[in-house]
């Protein structure tokens, strides 16, 4: 399979070789259950067996990216689409459970689509305090012809305490081009002019028109079916949480929570019951001990898609 990817393709692969080394670093439920620390380790087993076994409220921020409502494969299980109220009743069995690990000042993030984001909704509000929503535009894949094509998905943001809690909306400001730069007495207003261009720095909205999708082109990208952008998550743990804190998230996937809160100075502790996502997880780790950077924010701030000076042409 590696063979046949094209030269240009970074889309990250773990060797035979590799895979010994990496499943020694993986801890296993029973490892979790003798004393073994959590902190800073990918547990490679189902949620619902490592729940129990962790302590309540040790999180500072959970980020959760479930299956959505959708048939779908994910490496060696098919997850299945139900109706509404199976789907509710699928994340009744957990949602509760993974509550119970968050700190009383912390917050949680949820992720889906327009098909489960309603379950969604539903479900966090028998247990948080729902915040907002955010919206964000997912660029990719093929049109549709017979519908609109499905190129967004939601995150709910929601707390146990609406009274304290942590958010840092310096460290998420988006910087955008400015097309009609507008002057006051000769000089910029609300906008800097700078040899690359001219600039406006703003608060985030709870709409993200900003995001690149990991492709085969970024070292970030790998073959699970669903993976975030290091990007996306990035403006969670900013704004969320503190260094040093501890970021969890109970369906890993290949490692994209863990990695960008090991990039930003932050603990993490992810759970994923398939082997193969645990390893790509444990290489991306590895390899953020020396790369540290992050597709779209440099200088301390997001920047519009495509609009950072060295941005290649």
């Amino acid at each position: 399979m590696d063979s046949a990817r094209a030269p240009r393709n970074r889309t990250l692969t773990v060797t035979p070789a590799e895979s010994g080394v990496l499943s020694e670093r993986l801890l296993s439920a029973q490892q979790l259950a003798e004393g073994a620390t959590f902190v800073d380790k990918t547990i490679n087993a189902d949620v619902m067996d490592i729940l129990p076994l962790l302590p309540d409220h040790f999180a500072d921020l959970i980020i959760i990216d479930p299956p959505y409502n959708l048939t779908k494969r994910f490496s060696s299980n098919v997850f299945s689409a139900r109706n509404e109220q199976g789907y509710q009743h699928y994340v009744r069995q957990w949602l509760p459970a993974v509550v119970q690990k968050l700190k009383p000042d912390g917050s949680l993030y949820l992720c889906g689509d327009w098909k489960c984001t309603a379950a969604l909704q539903t479900v966090l509000s028998e247990h948080l305090h729902i915040l907002n929503r955010i919206t964000w535009q997912r660029e990719k894949g093929r049109g549709a012809m017979h519908n609109w094509k499905n190129n967004m998905e939601d995150i709910w943001f929601a707390v146990s305490n609406t009274h304290d809690y942590f958010f840092n909306v310096d460290a998420v400001k988006v910087r955008r081009q400015v097309m009609a730069p507008y002057r006051t007495g000769g000089k910029p207003k609300d906008w800097d002019e700078t040899a690359d261009g001219n600039y406006r720095t703003t608060c985030p909205s709870n709409f993200w028109d900003d995001i690149s999708v990991p492709f085969w082109s970024m070292s970030e990208n790998t073959d699970h079916p669903t993976q975030k952008p290091e990007k996306l998550i990035a403006k969670l743990i900013l704004a969320s949480s503190e260094e040093g804190d501890i970021v969890f998230d109970p369906f890993l996937g290949s490692g994209t929570t863990s990695v960008v809160a090991k990039k930003l100075g932050r603990h993490y502790c992810g759970i994923e019951k398939e082997t193969e996502y645990c390893l790509w997880a444990e290489k991306r780790l590895i390899m953020a001990d020396t790369i540290r950077n992050i597709q779209g924010y440099n200088d301390g701030v997001f920047w519009e898609r495509n609009s950072h000076p060295n941005t290649p042409k």
